[in-house]
């Protein structure tokens, strides 16, 4: 009586393999997204935050930002301190939004970060490294919101 052992299982048929790193189409590339897209929501109301912090000192006093030399895009202190106040806050019901997946708030992120980076070129005479920090997480934003594709089914 010779017990042979038995044949090793069949490797699954090519379409029922998962992707590496999650059921996603896309695979880790989604999972990074998603996480991109945590991130980019909690850098929004960080992002907004500091927009609104910005806005208030410079509405409050407008000897708080001096600027160098005349530029195109010269406007009174206060004007300024008012846009950054209204696109922060913006920005940070737009990031609070983020965290809940919608399509809108995607959306909507991206075109108030879009004005934000926008406001951020436009400050650079006044604050030319906090501009361009903000620039920076800016693009990050909109790169985590355009590459986040959800895998849940509806």
């Amino acid at each position: 009586m010779s017990s042979a052992a038995p044949p090793p299982p069949a490797p699954p048929a090519p379409d029922d393999r998962m992707p590496p790193g999650g059921g996603g189409p896309r695979g880790s590339d989604d999972s990074w997204a998603a996480g991109g897209l945590a991130l980019g929501g909690t850098l929004m109301v960080v992002y907004g935050l500091f927009a609104v912090l910005q806005g208030i000192a410079a509405i409050a006093d407008d000897e708080v930002y001096t600027s160098f030399g005349d530029y195109v895009f010269e406007f009174d202190l206060t004007a300024w301190g008012w846009i950054h106040l209204i696109v922060g806050v913006l920005v940070v019901a737009a990031g609070f939004g983020l965290f809940t997946g919608a399509t809108w708030a995607r959306m909507v992120g991206a075109v108030v970060v879009g004005l934000a980076l926008i406001a951020n070129f436009m400050w650079l005479p006044y604050q030319p490294f906090w501009s361009i920090i903000m620039i920076v997480t800016g693009l990050f934003v909109l790169w985590s919101v355009f590459n986040y594709r959800s895998t849940r089914v509806v």
